[in-house]
């Protein structure tokens, strides 16, 4: 005879209910256990309803509510770090889905900019810059003091290179950082690794060389010689040789475009793309010979010097200059704008150093300089470089006051003639008539990079991956504007201009709100078709008579015009028959 097992009671977890179906019936003779129950099931319940009806942002940590309900607020001082003005304005001109549209475009920019500013806490690192003691000057500490402070990477940056046999020397440092070209002006060409002291390639190309530029990658660089622009690539072999581009003067590569636009002697601006290695814009600027050009990092506008002290801004889209301003009462001597597009410092050869604002194209401040300035450059930070002579000053807050004291000095061997800071590290870049010197400058460089746009440590595979993805995202040259904004605008005047033209080409208003109704009639003579035969009847009914009245009104004109050339003691009956 089978006997069965018995059942193992399944045990409950902490989060079911409690089984009511083995537990005995209350007696009839306990009503205050059938109450007590039934206020423990209410209870449960309305908890239960409110749990669902809270909010995620109030949910309950560890059984406790959270006394600190939502994302934590951001600072203002870290959101104007981010953000930047926008002058986005929703009138009565714009629709409703075009506000719609700038509603959901405002909020996502937003969006961004608080998550940016949240993030500033995964950014270790912060750039340090020299505090003297009281009664000391930082431009009086001197490079030698500066190396011996900091550890030794840091301290190994400051280095010189005697090149007194082909100078002076012009310099471009890669995107990244890592590369350094000299180009002597008696033909020298070397590309190294300047952290590492090794020598990539070397030459001399027995021909006077203008400007040297890296271009997407540090594995070719553009060299502008006496007669026409060479490519070269990171071994010294010559990749292209464009005679398009003759007496090339300066040279500047726009990064996000792919596009080299260069000025030469003959004044002309052009641009090469070297994607494609075709030219696609050549201006004549019709100001003389180009020798002062740089670029604006914010909306890559090609900003140049003229000699009679102008500085006029240009894009590939336009042959005219976008603004013409009078800077000097002299040539210009140099240009330069820094990181933000916000400012610009130019010298002349009124020996006056000017910072402009480029929102308004109104000079902010000016000082004299004792020898005026032959080269500027701005770094990352905001710090400007100026070249007086073979002394370089590097200025602090120039956009807050007129520079008066400089922040650090230095004195070359030889006339300076090009100067850069190093992306991504405190070191500026000179190079004069001996050869070339590197200066350690605290706080010049971004302390925080982005790996994904810039990559100081990319090896092989990711500078690869980098230079096809940064090809898919190729910006049109179309797109450089003065005001990068306008792109992600609607041109309200361009609206108004169609609507009108629509309006007089249909007779009616489309979009009118008092519209011709039909009036609905019996007998199925109100369908759809008949309604819509209708209101085109009357709307070319509307068109005819504008059409007659405009003819009208053309042969009333152009009778008053016959009737006031044709002399009065000449006419004849026969005159109004006359066309």
């Amino acid at each position: 005879m089978a006997t069965s097992k018995p059942q193992k009671k399944k045990m409950k977890r902490y989060y079911e209910e409690k089984d009511n179906t083995n537990e005995p019936e209350p007696s009839k003779a306990a009503p205050e256990n059938d109450k007590i129950l039934e206020d423990n099931l209410e209870n449960r319940n309305e908890t239960n309803s409110n749990r669902i009806e809270k909010p995620r942002n109030n949910k309950q940590i560890s059984g406790a509510t959270d006394p600190f309900p939502g994302s934590a607020p951001i600072h203002k001082k870290q959101l104007s770090k981010y953000d930047r003005p926008r002058k986005t304005t929703l009138d009565k001109t714009y629709m409703y889905r075009a506000k719609q549209q700038f509603k959901a475009h405002e909020e996502k920019v937003q969006l961004a900019v608080g998550l940016s500013a949240r993030h500033d806490v995964l950014l270790p690192e912060e750039e340090g810059y020299l505090e003297a003691d009281e009664g000391q000057d930082t431009c009086t500490i001197s490079q030698e003091d500066i190396a011996e402070a900091v550890d030794i990477t840091s301290g190994s940056k400051h280095f010189k290179l005697v090149l007194n046999q082909f100078g002076p020397y012009r310099i471009n440092y890669s995107g990244n950082g890592r590369k350094l070209l000299l180009a002597g002006h008696r033909g020298h060409v070397a590309a190294i690794d300047w952290q590492s002291k090794n020598l990539n390639s070397e030459m001399n190309v027995m021909e006077t060389i203008n400007d040297v530029r890296w271009l997407h990658t540090h594995n070719m660089y553009a060299v502008a010689q006496l007669r026409w622009l060479h490519i070269y690539d990171s071994t010294g072999m010559e990749l292209h040789c464009i005679k398009k581009f003759n007496d090339v003067l300066r040279m500047e590569f726009l990064r996000y475009h792919f596009l080299l636009a260069t000025s030469s002697a003959t004044g002309f601006l052009q641009y090469l793309d070297v994607s494609i290695g075709k030219e696609i814009v050549a201006t004549n600027v019709k100001s003389g010979r180009l020798g002062v050009m740089c670029q604006n990092p914010y909306n890559a506008v090609i900003h140049l010097g003229h000699s009679n002290g102008t500085v006029t801004l240009w894009s590939p889209s336009m042959k005219e200059p976008l603004v013409k301003m009078l800077c000097h009462h002299g040539a210009v001597r140099s240009l330069s704008v820094d990181k933000t597009g916000m400012y610009m410092a130019s010298s002349g050869l009124d020996r006056k150093l000017k910072i402009f604002d480029i929102r308004t194209f109104r000079p902010l401040h000016a000082s004299v300089l004792p020898l005026g300035a032959g080269a500027l450059c701005h770094s990352q930070k905001g710090l400007l470089a100026a070249g007086t002579g073979n002394i370089v000053q590097v200025y602090k807050d120039t956009h807050l006051g007129p520079p008066q004291v400089p922040y650090l000095c230095l004195s070359v061997k030889g006339p300076i003639h090009g100067l850069q800071f190093c992306p991504f590290e405190d070191v500026l870049g000179i190079g004069h008539g001996g050869g070339f010197t590197s200066m350690i400058v605290p706080g010049a460089g971004e302390a925080n990079f982005d790996a994904l746009e810039c990559n100081p440590y990319e090896n092989k595979k990711q500078q690869r991956e980098w230079e096809v993805k940064a090809l898919l995202e190729k910006i049109p040259p179309e797109l450089i504007t003065l005001d990068p904004t306008q792109l992600g605008e609607v041109d309200a005047a361009t609206m108004e201009e169609k609507h009108k033209e629509q309006v007089e080409r249909l007779g009616f208003d489309p979009h009118e709100k008092t519209r011709f109704v039909p009036r609905r009639k019996l007998k199925g003579k109100s369908s759809s078709t008949n309604l819509l035969k209708r209101k085109k009847k009357v709307a070319h009914e509307r068109q005819r008579e504008q059409i007659k009245m405009s003819l009208e009104d053309q042969k009333a004109n152009e009778h008053n015009i016959n009737d006031s050339k044709a002399p009065q003691s000449h006419r004849t009956t026969l005159d109004r028959f006359k066309k």
